[in-house]
């Protein structure tokens, strides 16, 4: 895939998956996050299957509005996009991190829930044939990347079939690539991570994405 007309100085980060993988199972969070990641793995030649899974996400309008900006994405670019057995586990997810309503963006509840999404990411990777899995968690500044590391490894050890590709994809210029991109694509910016303690958190006004 070549750099775009508007942006011809712009190179895609040579990038190398474990084993040589030429394919993954990508987790997405929105497609703002994934747009210049995608675009810099097909330039690599690693095709990329997204995967959808973010109970946190509220309300259900929200939710449904990133899964379709996702997917919208995905069809334009002839990419498969899977989803969980139960889409949205709102409630699954708020079982998760009972207790930690009231922990700070990037504590303890971020955590708790970067588990849950990646080990469902791992576990689909192994019975869809996946042999590698990622994120684009990290290539938000809002998150905090040894917390995604950390998440990865977990889900790593219980899928063991699968390798987490620990990757910071704010590097290599994917940051102000996905600036122009999101304008390209009239992408959808949300306000907030996700969660309603995000969204109720949120003072500043900044967007996630």
């Amino acid at each position: 895939m070549r750099p775009d007309s508007e942006s011809s100085d712009f190179k895609a980060p040579g990038l190398e998956a474990p084993g040589g993988a030429d394919k993954i199972l990508l987790h997405c969070c929105c497609a703002p996050c994934a747009c210049a990641i995608i675009e810099a793995l097909l330039a690599s030649g690693i095709k990329p299957a997204l995967f959808y899974y973010n109970p946190n996400i509220y309300p259900l309008v929200e939710y449904e509005r990133r899964r379709d900006e996702c997917a919208r994405h995905a069809q334009s670019l002839g990419l498969e996009q899977f989803y969980a057995d139960a889409e949205w586990e709102h409630g699954a997810w708020l079982g998760q991190v009972r207790g930690l309503e009231a922990e700070p963006e990037r504590g303890a509840r971020c955590l708790a829930c970067f588990k849950m999404r990646l080990a469902e990411t791992a576990r689909q990777a192994v019975a869809r044939g996946f042999g590698v899995f990622a994120t684009t968690l990290t290539s938000s500044r809002w998150k905090d990347s040894k917390q995604i590391a950390l998440a990865g490894g977990f889900a790593q050890a219980l899928y063991p079939g699968a390798l987490f590709w620990d990757v910071c994809w704010r590097k290599g210029g994917l940051q102000q690539r996905r600036d122009l991109l999101v304008k390209k694509f009239g992408f959808y910016l949300q306000q907030y991570c996700g969660c309603e303690f995000s969204f109720n958190k949120n003072k500043e006004g900044h967007n996630d994405a």
